[in-house]
C-alpha cells in the first residue's frame, strides 16, 4: 500500500526545483516517504511530464517548474521557536487566502493529523500581524514580527503557516498539507 499525499507530491517537485539531479532513494528521504511510494510519485510526475529520469538521476522539467510556480505556496526558511512547538520547523507562505483563515485551529488540526505537533498560523489583520484569533504578534513579540514581515514580504491577503514537529519531514508535511487545505 502506498502512503503518500498531495503534500508529498508538491514537496517532491519543490526539492527537485533546486536544479540538482537526484536519485529515487535520496528523494524519498528528503520527502519522508518510502521508496515504493516515491516510485509511484515519480511514475505520476513522469506521466505528467514534470520530471525527466536519466541514469544520472531525476530532474524537473520546465513544465514541472511552471506548474510549481502556479501553486501559490512559497516555502520559507523561517523559524520562530518562541511561538511554534516542535524541534523542527517548516514555514510556507500561502498567497491570497487570508480570508479563509478563521482561528488557526483548522491548520493546527491538519498538522497534527500529519504527525506533527501542530501548525502555527499567522495573518495580517487591520495592519497587525496576528496569530488568530487574537494574539497580536506586533505587540507580544515585536522583534519576531519585524523579522517575519521582512523575510516573507507577506501582505494582508497572505498566510504564513509554520509546521512544528520532532523531525523536518513531519514539519514539512504538516505545513504543506495545512496550506493545501486552504484551497
Amino acid at each position: 500500500m502506498f502512503r503518500f499525499n498531495d503534500a508529498n507530491v508538491y514537496w517532491s517537485l519543490y526539492v527537485l526545483s533546486g536544479g540538482k539531479s537526484m536519485g529515487r532513494k535520496r528523494l524519498a528521504q528528503e520527502v519522508g516517504v518510502g521508496e515504493g511510494s516515491m516510485r509511484r510519485i515519480i511514475d505520476t510526475l513522469k506521466e505528467w511530464e514534470f520530471i525527466l529520469i536519466k541514469q544520472t538521476g531525476i530532474t524537473i522539467t520546465k513544465a514541472g517548474l511552471d506548474f510549481l510556480k502556479q501553486i501559490p505556496i512559497r516555502p520559507m526558511e523561517i523559524t520562530v521557536p518562541d511561538i511554534v512547538v516542535g524541534e523542527c520547523q517548516q514555514s510556507v507562505l500561502v498567497l491570497g487566502v487570508a480570508s479563509k483563515v478563521k482561528n488557526g485551529m483548522e491548520q493546527r488540526d491538519v498538522g497534527v493529523k500529519m504527525g506533527a505537533q501542530g501548525c502555527t498560523t499567522l495573518v495580517i489583520r487591520d495592519g497587525v500581524l496576528m496569530m488568530p484569533p487574537d494574539w497580536n504578534l506586533d505587540e507580544k513579540a515585536p522583534d519576531t514580527a519585524a523579522m517575519i514581515r521582512k523575510e516573507t514580504g507577506m501582505t494582508a491577503d497572505d498566510v504564513l503557516i509554520i509546521g512544528g514537529a520532532e523531525c523536518k519531514t513531519n514539519a514539512v508535511e504538516a505545513a504543506v498539507s495545512a496550506a493545501l487545505a486552504l484551497f
